[in-house]
C-alpha cells in the first residue's frame, strides 16, 4: 500500500474530532445516543452456546426491550460466541456473544441500522470482580469517546439470559454493546479498510499519536495498529478511511489493560513487564514531535477524564476509586517534562 497524503481538509476534519466530546451525537445511531443502562432480556438456548463456543454456527434466539412508550419489543436474533481469547473455556465461563439482529424488525426502533452487534459479556458467572472488570473496560471506552470522535461508541446494558434449555432459568449480569465497524466508519463518513497489514506512514500521525498515548494512558499493550495475527489488519484495531488520504488505525478490546485489570489479564511477556497495570509506551519515534501538543489535548481533557472514572458507579454501587488512582498516575507522569522524556520519548519504538 502507498503512503496515503495528508490533506488540509483532513487535518481540519481531524483537529475537529479530535477534540470533541463525544457523549452523545445527532450522528450517531439512536442505539448509541443515550449513556442510560438498558434493560434487556435475551432468550435462547444459552447452555448450547456457551458449551459448544461456536464462532461460524448461530443460534436462533429472542431479544427484547422496552422501548420509550414503555412497549415490550421483540426482536428475532441469531447469536454465536466470538473471539479468540476470552472465547476459551478456561478464560471465561461465559463467552463474549455477537448478535445477528433481524433487520426486517428493527426499523423505526432503538435498533435501527444495527445488524451485527458485538456484546462484552461477564466472563464469569456469579463473581462482582468479573462484573467490575466489564464496567471498567466500558470506561475504556468512554474515555476514548472524550478524546475523540474516531472511537467505538458503547451502550452499557443489565441483561437477563434465559435459557430455553434449563426450564428458562434465567441469570442477570451487565454487557455492553460496541459500535459495529461499518456503523462507525458511516458516523464519520469513510470506510472500512480490509487489508493484511499496513504502514506507520499510511496512518494519520496525529490520531496516531493520541492513540499511542492513549494506550499508555489505560495502560494497555496488547494491540498493534498495523499489522494483525490473522486475515485482515489489525490487531485489536480497525482501520477506517478512503482512497487517497491517511487511514485511521481505531482501537477495541481493552480487557488486557492495567485500568481493567482483569482477572484473566496477564503482564506481556514479550516486553518483560512485571504486572498487568506497569505502563509501557508503544509510540512511534517518528512521531515523537507531535507529543507536546498530544499532551496538550489530553490536559485539556483531564478534568471531563476524571469526573467520567469518579462518576462511574463500580459493582457495590461506590466510584472505583483504583480506576481514578491509576488514571491520575498518568496524569503525574505527562506533568514532569522529565518523566515524559524517560517513559515516553526514550521508550518509544
Amino acid at each position: 500500500m502507498s503512503p496515503y497524503r495528508w490533506t488540509l481538509a483532513t487535518a481540519a476534519w481531524f483537529l475537529a474530532a479530535s477534540t470533541a466530546y463525544a457523549q452523545t451525537s445527532g450522528d450517531a445511531d439512536p442505539l448509541f445516543q443515550s449513556l442510560d443502562i438498558l434493560e434487556v432480556r435475551i432468550v435462547a438456548p444459552i447452555t448450547t452456546l456457551v458449551s459448544e463456543r461456536s464462532d461460524e454456527e448461530e443460534i436462533a434466539g429472542t431479544f427484547h426491550y422496552t422501548n420509550e412508550a414503555g412497549e415490550l419489543e421483540e426482536i428475532d436474533v441469531n447469536i454465536r460466541t466470538r473471539g479468540r481469547f476470552r472465547r476459551r473455556e478456561e478464560i471465561c465461563k461465559f463467552p463474549p456473544l455477537r448478535l445477528n439482529f433481524k433487520k426486517s424488525q428493527t426499523k423505526k426502533s432503538l435498533f435501527h441500522k444495527q445488524d451485527k452487534l458485538k456484546l462484552v459479556t461477564h466472563c464469569r458467572n456469579n463473581s462482582n470482580r468479573y462484573q467490575q472488570t466489564l464496567l471498567s473496560e466500558y470506561t475504556a471506552y468512554r474515555i476514548l469517546n472524550v478524546l475523540t470522535e474516531a472511537s467505538f461508541r458503547v451502550r452499557l446494558l443489565r441483561i437477563t439470559y434465559t435459557d430455553t434449555e434449563k426450564d428458562n432459568r434465567e441469570r442477570v449480569s451487565y454487557g455492553f454493546f460496541i459500535e459495529s465497524d461499518d456503523r462507525l466508519a458511516k458516523r464519520l463518513g469513510i470506510s472500512v479498510i480490509d487489508v493484511e497489514q499496513t504502514r506507520v506512514s499510511s496512518l494519520q500521525p496525529d490520531y496516531m499519536n493520541l492513540i499511542s498515548v492513549y494506550h499508555y494512558l489505560i495502560g494497555n499493550t496488547d494491540f498493534s495498529p498495523i499489522a494483525g495475527a490473522k486475515e485482515f489488519c489489525c490487531h485489536n484495531h480497525v482501520l477506517i478511511g478512503q482512497d487517497g488520504e491517511l487511514l485511521f488505525s481505531v482501537p477495541y478490546d481493552f480487557d488486557q489493560a492495567g485500568l481493567v485489570n482483569a482477572p484473566h489479564a496477564g503482564a506481556n511477556p514479550r516486553f518483560k513487564l512485571r504486572t498487568v497495570q506497569q505502563r509501557l509506551y508503544r509510540g512511534r519515534c517518528s512521531n515523537n514531535g507531535l507529543l507536546d501538543a498530544t499532551i496538550t489535548l489530553f490536559n485539556g481533557k483531564r478534568d471531563a477524564i476524571l469526573r467520567l472514572v469518579s462518576d462511574e458507579q463500580g459493582i457495590d454501587g461506590a466510584p472505583n476509586k483504583a480506576m481514578s488512582k491509576y488514571i491520575e498516575r498518568f496524569y503525574k507522569t505527562i506533568d514532569s517534562p522529565k518523566r515524559v522524556q524517560s517513559q515516553l520519548v526514550k521508550k518509544c519504538i
